[in-house]
């Protein structure tokens, strides 16, 4: 099977949606720091977990912008592989994972610096649409697929 043929069959995601949860990701990230709250954390560490498990499609974020914000929008001029997003959830899972465990056991310091880690990363996609956690993805792709050219 060809490399467009594989991508043809790999999940496609809308990058507007991808960019919508990553501002909703912001704002939930954000009020963690401001109220120190383990619980908005949780919330979305379980967000992050369904991402992961399930795809970003299936993500409480992506199905409210299927159903609500996509739409109104119309189709988007191109799909993304869901892969790196995946991949980034995946980050992101294990940062507010380690943020639930510092504001849990009372290393606060750690979850806040868990948590702001996240926070920039969700900042970015959201305000830019530059997703940290997909681009690590591709590096690590690059570095574990050999390259086919010659020189």
């Amino acid at each position: 099977m060809s490399d467009a043929q594989t991508a043809k069959n790999q999940p496609q995601v809308d990058p507007r949606g991808l960019r919508f949860a990553a501002g909703v990701t912001t704002v939930l990230l954000a009020l963690t720091l401001i109220f120190g709250s383990p619980w908005i954390l949780a919330v979305q560490t379980l967000v992050f977990a369904v991402a992961v498990a399930f795809g970003v499609q299936a993500s409480p974020y992506g199905q409210v912008f299927k159903r609500l914000i996509r739409p109104r929008l119309g189709r988007p001029k191109e799909l993304e592989d869901a892969a790196p997003p995946r991949f980034a959830q995946l980050v992101g899972l294990a940062f507010a994972v380690v943020g639930l465990v510092g504001y849990l056991t009372g290393a606060t310091v750690l979850g806040v610096v868990a948590v702001g880690f996240a926070l920039v990363a969700a900042f970015v996609n959201a305000a830019v649409g530059l997703c940290l956690g997909c681009e690590a993805y591709l590096l690590i792709h690059r570095i574990r697929t050999p390259s086919t050219a010659t020189n």
